[in-house]
């Protein structure tokens, strides 16, 4: 499996509520986010490794290119406007068949990991599968509308009253779903969302996948949140 992580953030938010650290070396249990998936994705038969870190980043560029992988690692180190920008950097000349994409501040329990991936790989129809979570807490979360097989239906901006889901922020595609990232690009997608209700609106086959909880480390109270979620 082909892994690749969005650390391009400027994790503002952070800095303003005194975390010292750039978010993907913010630690949780003594480990650096960035370096915790990095281990987690080597767990679960990485083949290689992309990260996309922002031009001001050069402490985290140091950290990442002092590291020495067993798979092909490749940091690329550019600014971008959004995270659906970030991953077109990352990808638009990849010919990887298929990846797992996730954000560096997306908190997750290995075991519930391992078992998304495996449920990717046993279901080789699906274009897509988008890990979510009954868990809300998130400013502007993307409320996710799935049939009763969890085949997504659409993505939302506010609840409609049906929704179960939120967006958990990490995504396995397969190669249309690649290919469809170059076609909403060209026709000015600027936002995750918003790509993925292109594929909705493609027609492309996108399934659901529940985590019981994904935590995103947008504020310095959310370390301390992620740390105890781990340890429980």
């Amino acid at each position: 499996m082909n892994y690749a992580i969005i650390a391009a953030g400027e994790g503002s938010r952070l800095v303003q509520e005194g975390v010292k650290w750039p978010k993907p070396l913010v630690k949780l249990g003594g480990r650096a986010l960035v370096d915790r998936l990095i281990g987690i994705f080597l767990d679960n038969d990485a083949t290689s490794i992309r990260v996309i870190i922002n031009e001001e980043m050069r402490e985290v560029r140091e950290h990442l290119e002092a590291l020495t992988l067993p798979v092909p690692f490749h940091l690329l180190v550019r600014s971008t406007p959004s995270s659906f920008h970030s991953f077109y950097e990352l990808c638009h000349q990849w010919a990887a068949d298929e990846l797992c994409l996730t954000t560096v501040d997306t908190i997750f329990r290995p075991d519930a990991f391992r078992a998304y991936v495996d449920a990717f790989r046993a279901d080789p129809a699906v274009d897509g599968l988008m890990a979510v979570t009954s868990y809300v807490d998130d400013e502007k979360p993307l409320y996710v509308k799935t049939g009763a097989d969890l085949g997504i239906e659409n993505f939302l901006d506010a609840d409609d009253g049906t929704c179960r889901y939120i967006s958990g922020g990490i995504y396995c595609l397969r190669r249309p779903a690649l290919d469809a990232l170059e076609e909403a690009r060209r026709e000015g997608l600027a936002r995750m969302r918003n790509y993925q209700r292109y594929l909705v609106a493609r027609g492309l086959r996108l399934r659901a996948y529940p985590f019981g909880k994904i935590i995103d480390v947008d504020h310095a109270s959310d370390i301390a949140k992620a740390e105890s979620f781990l340890q429980s």
